[in-house]
């Protein structure tokens, strides 16, 4: 088994719509970022990534690279991630997230975004568990700023991990 941490942040700014966790959350603000700033799936990217060992979303999807993934929709990139961990020999058994934002209120759109995510990934509703929480007015998250989101994730491996016999006796 293998455990995989992520975590990212994403300031609010005006006329922008709020992604997160792969669906529009009514907000008079967005999140500022190169992509549509889904945070929430940025950091699920990061967990699934880590968790194979293969550094995180902004090495392989760099906002250097001029237009390419300007605006992109996250969902593209975490289908991508999920495809390249099962490439690699991983199988996604769950995560948990936790999204920190003091506005807007985000449970009522946890459903929805638990069914998107598991859509997008190919995995059970039940392996993606999303909570939300505030930060009591404390920080950047409290001051309403922007939001943060952090994600833990357990891969199995599929196929023999390298440097690993298939059937090596003990």
């Amino acid at each position: 088994m293998r455990i995989g941490f992520g975590y990212d942040v994403h300031q609010f700014t005006p006329d922008r719509e709020l992604w997160l966790g792969g669906i529009v959350v009514p907000s008079e603000r967005g999140l500022h970022g190169h992509s549509d700033a889904d945070v929430l799936i940025h950091a699920l990217c990061d967990a699934i990534l880590g968790a194979a060992n293969m550094r995180d979303i902004g090495y392989h999807f760099p906002d250097t690279k001029g237009n390419e993934y300007e605006g992109i929709d996250s969902k593209i990139l975490l289908r991508r991630v999920m495809e390249m961990v099962r490439e690699k020999g991983y199988e996604f058994g769950n995560c948990d997230c936790t999204v920190c934002a003091q506005a807007p209120k985000l449970n009522p759109h946890i459903p929805a975004m638990q069914a998107c995510l598991a859509e997008v990934m190919g995995v059970e509703t039940n392996a993606v568990s999303i909570k939300a929480t505030t930060t009591e007015h404390l920080g950047f998250v409290g001051r309403e700023e922007g939001i943060a989101a952090y994600a833990v994730v357990l891969l199995s491996p599929t196929l023999p991990t390298e440097g690993v016999e298939k059937d090596a006796k003990v």
